[in-house]
């Protein structure tokens, strides 16, 4: 119960006006902190929706398939650059970002990671790094501003941020080639 009002009060505290100020002011940091948080304060919380609806996670992620598939469409949807600007410029939007990451993605992320097979994990993990591979191209390589709120250095600062991300992603990936990991389980 501990994680989860931890996981409430790290949200409030993420919407808070100077918090979000901070937090969306430059790029990177918009993307790769205030985003991933907000996933991590639904998987906080998810114990309780776990609880109060068992029957929901029980009959539509038996498998997790359907959650982790959840959870990739919304990180998706929030990876492309308009959905950047336009959480900045409308309220509705900026009101998605703060319903979606925690409750569509970090929720069904914490409710399907122990349901997958190691398989469906590493697929998960080599479709993130495809992603992040072709953002991070994507935002290096362009020679037009992407988002309107954004200097184009900020932009290629958070190309390079995808890469070192994708380039974590495929250390793992290469890792598990030589390391069985349920030798330490």
């Amino acid at each position: 119960m501990t994680q989860v009002i931890v996981g409430l009060v790290s949200l409030l505290f993420l919407m808070l006006p100077p918090v979000v100020d901070i937090l969306e002011s430059i790029m990177i940091i918009h993307m790769h902190m205030q985003m991933p948080l907000l996933v991590i304060t639904g998987a906080l919380m998810a114990p309780f929706f776990q609880k109060k609806f068992p029957a929901f996670f029980a009959k539509f992620n038996t498998n997790g398939i359907p959650g982790i598939l959840l959870f990739m469409i919304i990180m998706f949807y929030w990876t492309i650059p308009r959905t950047m600007d336009d959480a900045l410029t409308m309220p509705l939007v900026e009101i998605f970002k703060f319903i979606s990451l925690p409750f569509l993605a970090g929720v069904p992320l914490r409710d399907s990671w122990n349901k997958l097979s190691t398989v469906w994990k590493n697929v998960t993990f080599i479709i993130f790094f495809i992603q992040f591979t072709g953002m991070g191209i994507l935002y290096i390589v362009s020679p037009v501003q992407l988002c309107n709120n954004y200097l184009v250095m900020e932009q290629v600062t958070l190309g390079w941020g995808f890469i070192t991300m994708a380039a974590a992603i495929l250390i793992y990936l290469i890792q598990l080639l030589f390391i069985n990991p349920s030798d330490y389980e």
